[in-house]
């Protein structure tokens, strides 16, 4: 017999767990949009977000020898426990990895959907544990390093790498070979670097995951880069830009021709702030064509090339090419050598806006670093309408946030008076931090600096000048949220420095 309740709030999903039926899997009640939420003196109740799913919640609570009491609940809080469910399965557990050793027909690791717990092979497992694991503590990449008694993995967390699991070296075989297999690599071959992709799905959500083999004393080492599609594109509003930053650098990009660059080390959120310009630029009356290396986010509505220099498709040969195809924008991944440059800049000053990336400490070296490129200064002066140098600092855990005195270096150095660190909570895994925010140091070429350029004037004339024009190095920037309570001055140094 079936009743329907009014609206309850769903219970923890370790309640749930307990709750399903033998033989009934998590994926089943993904499947139906079902979950039991409660039994007693004979019957389950169930929650359902309609009661079309009556005849599902039915045959559950049959399963469990019960008679049905159905609820409604929104589709969200249904799904946010079905999510949750996996979380508590996907763990990867000591029987799999005891288990794993005796995997033995490689034949068996077919592509399969990550979040699920009806996959056997225990390598299987273990592989979706790692990937799961690393996606809900929101990892932006994985790393499996091996050594001459071990198999390490480790996860880098807004931009610092930690340990997470120690495999015995009886697990580096079948792992790694499981890992080639998804992303489409070679599994024979062990002794040439190799890359591919994988493309794994959780239950809604879609992510990308980029995979580098390379060979070293103890076997493969694989490094796996996580793109998740559902947060990966960000609008220049979800940047974190203070709203002075973010009107600088509207006007910039929306010059009509001329070549910005975004500079900073790897992993400083350069391509992210790239996609997201392309995303406000992007108008049907214009033509956007990237040369990338990798194409890391689809953008709809932009033409996007993938270099493959096996191919000849380079960086210099692309954009050639590009040029015929009537661009508009044009953005380059990474400005490498004098050809991949000159040809950038020669398209800037034929009427494109070029958009590329640099590796430079702040912003005014790009000036010196194209220079030794072998592009000539007038060139750069003509071309280069700004360059914005970035980086990611560790914001402070909102949970667990106090007020401390400031070190005594900060004091000195800087007058700091008070600071804040978090003290470590369950929120931040004890680690004082949850996210990341960026300092953008946007150095703008002004008349003044664009014949300091073309005069060959040293790099401290020109940072001099920027300052005089407004310029806001990367330390200021840091200590400006240093006070204001967004990160820490050890987090700040960090990625910062001293001026």
């Amino acid at each position: 017999m079936s009743e329907t309740g009014t609206p309850n709030r769903a219970p923890s999903a370790e309640i749930v767990l307990g709750l399903i039926p033998e033989g009934v899997s998590i994926d089943v009640l993904r499947e139906k949009g079902i979950i039991p939420i409660a039994a007693e003196d004979g019957l389950m109740t169930v929650a359902a977000h309609s009661a079309a799913a009556a005849m599902d919640a039915q045959l559950l609570a049959m399963g469990a020898g019960m008679s049905l009491k159905l609820e409604i609940l929104p589709q969200g809080q249904i799904t946010s426990v079905i999510r949750a469910l996996y979380d508590l399965k996907s763990g990867v557990e000591q029987d799999t990895l005891n288990a794993i050793e005796s995997v033995n027909d490689l034949s068996e690791l077919a592509r399969q959907e990550v979040m699920s717990d009806t996959v056997d092979a225990p390598v299987i497992k273990l592989v979706n544990g790692v990937l799961l694991e690393a996606i809900k503590e929101r990892a932006t990449d994985i790393h499996l390093e091996p050594f001459e008694d071990k198999l390490q993995v480790r996860y880098r967390i807004d931009g610092v790498l930690s340990d997470r699991y120690e495999l015995t070296k009886g697990h580096q075989s079948p792992v790694t070979s499981r890992i080639k297999v998804m992303a489409h690599m070679d599994i024979a071959e062990r002794f040439v670097p190799q890359d591919g992709r994988i493309g794994i799905t959780l239950g809604d959500r879609a992510v990308d995951i980029r995979v580098s083999s390379l060979p070293t004393q103890h076997g493969e080492r694989i490094v796996m880069r996580l793109l998740d599609r559902a947060r990966g594109l960000l609008s220049l509003e979800e940047l974190g830009m203070r709203s002075e930053e973010r009107d600088r650098l509207e006007h910039l990009i929306h010059s009509p021709h001329g070549m910005i660059l975004l500079t900073g080390p790897t992993g400083s959120g350069k391509s992210t702030t790239l996609y997201a310009i392309l995303q406000a630029l992007r108008r049907p009356e214009v033509n956007i064509i990237t040369v990338e290396d990798p194409i890391e986010y689809d953008v709809p509505g932009i033409g996007q090339v993938q270099v493959n220099e096996k191919a000849g498709v380079t960086f210099g040969t692309s954009l050639r090419s590009i040029l015929r195809q009537d661009p508009d924008i044009i953005m380059i991944g990474e400005m490498r050598d004098f050809d991949t440059a000159h040809i950038g800049i020669q398209s800037s000053l034929t009427g494109h806006l070029v958009l590329s990336t640099l590796h430079t400490n702040d912003a005014p070296s790009a000036i010196s670093r194209l220079a030794d490129m072998g592009v000539e200064p007038y060139l750069i002066a003509g071309s280069l309408r700004g360059v914005v140098a970035q980086r990611l600092v560790r914001r402070i855990c909102p949970k667990c946030k106090k007020s401390i005195p400031a070190p005594r270096a900060m004091e000195n150095l800087y007058g700091l008076k008070r600071a804040f660190v978090g003290e470590g909570c369950d929120e931040c895994a004890h680690t004082g931090y949850k996210g990341r925010f960026g300092l953008y140091e946007q150095f703008d070429i002004t008349p003044e600096i664009a014949n300091a350029i073309s005069s060959q004037a040293p790099l401290a004339t020109l940072r001099t000048i920027a300052r005089q024009n407004g310029l806001r190095t990367l330390v200021e920037l840091g200590l400006e949220r240093v006070a204001a309570g967004d990160t820490t001055p050890e987090e700040m140094l960090r990625v910062v420095g001293e001026e």
